[in-house]
């Protein structure tokens, strides 16, 4: 377990990456107050190829975005920073989400904060948080291919009719048996997703754990488990109707694979936040906690 909290800080700041939502075609202005805000300490900002396009501005690839860029600017929602965390994965680069929308639980600087909150940046008034991201091998005939995710792996039945069937395993022990419409296996971070719908616990998601949730169970005595972050957990399906989830943006089918195998990744994701950021003020305002 490689994943620690630190008082991290940007070494330097000599140019910036962008990506922002998909198919967004109204997020130029913010691109423009970005730009601004960064050209004023001389910092370059770098446009991903497919954002270039819906800015109407010279972009690059993603890889050489990464590459050059000392840290990420996601503008969009929660799903843009998921999207950006899964695939800079390697690069290790840290990252800005900056909401165009509703306030999530991960992008936290309003569009007309931007340059206010660059200016905090460059007084290293501003925190980066390591969120834990799963790690996950999807096996077949002695092959293997790995994804990471940042929410959650949803196991899920693909027919309304039937019931997906799902074995755990740990250290080659069965420890259950999940029947009813799936299970979840969460991070700390993505307990707020659907792993709270289905009656999971909310986890801080600095928090080292793996959090298993099953998705209406056949049976009642199935509840939410919570497991150390050094466990591996095998998991193996009879079923070929069965699949699996990738933070909601990628399905493979289980029956494709001999087994799937989740662990805690060894580096997390770097997400920049305010110094004053209240995760249990945003639970209140998302969940409505403390309402009557």
């Amino acid at each position: 377990m490689k994943i620690t909290d630190t008082n991290e800080r940007l070494k330097q700041i000599k140019c910036v990456g962008l990506v922002t939502k998909p198919n967004d075609t109204g997020l130029t202005h913010h691109y423009k107050v970005i730009k601004n805000a960064l050209l004023k300490y001389d910092v370059k900002l770098v446009v991903e190829a497919k954002s270039a396009k819906l800015l109407n501005c010279d972009g690059v690839s993603f890889e050489e975005m990464c590459e050059q860029s000392d840290f990420l600017i996601a503008l969009g929602g929660d799903g843009t920073l998921i999207s950006l965390s899964r695939r800079s994965f390697h690069y290790g680069k840290p990252i800005l989400g900056v909401y165009a929308g509703q306030l999530g639980f991960l992008t936290d600087i309003k569009s007309d904060e931007i340059a206010i909150f660059i200016d905090k940046i460059f007084n290293k008034d501003y925190r980066i948080d390591t969120r834990m991201m799963l790690e996950v091998s999807l096996h077949v005939k002695g092959e293997e291919k790995k994804l990471v995710a940042f929410n959650d792996i949803v196991f899920s039945r693909t027919k309304l009719s039937g019931m997906a069937k799902v074995e755990a395993y740990i250290d080659k022990v069965l420890i259950n048996t999940y029947y009813g419409d799936g299970l979840i296996v969460s991070t700390p971070t993505g307990s707020t997703a659907y792993n709270v719908s289905a009656g999971g616990p909310v986890v801080y998601p600095l928090t080292k754990a793996l959090i298993l949730t099953p998705v209406c169970p056949h049976s009642f005595t199935q509840r939410p488990l919570v497991l150390p972050v050094n466990f591996e957990v095998e998991f193996k399906s009879s079923t070929k109707d069965t699949v699996i989830i990738v933070d909601g943006q990628d399905t493979y089918n289980m029956g494709d694979f001999d087994s799937v195998t989740i662990k805690i990744a060894d580096n997390g994701a770097k997400l920049i936040h305010r110094v004053d950021r209240n995760y249990f003020e945003v639970l209140k305002e998302k969940l409505h906690w403390g309402q009557e």
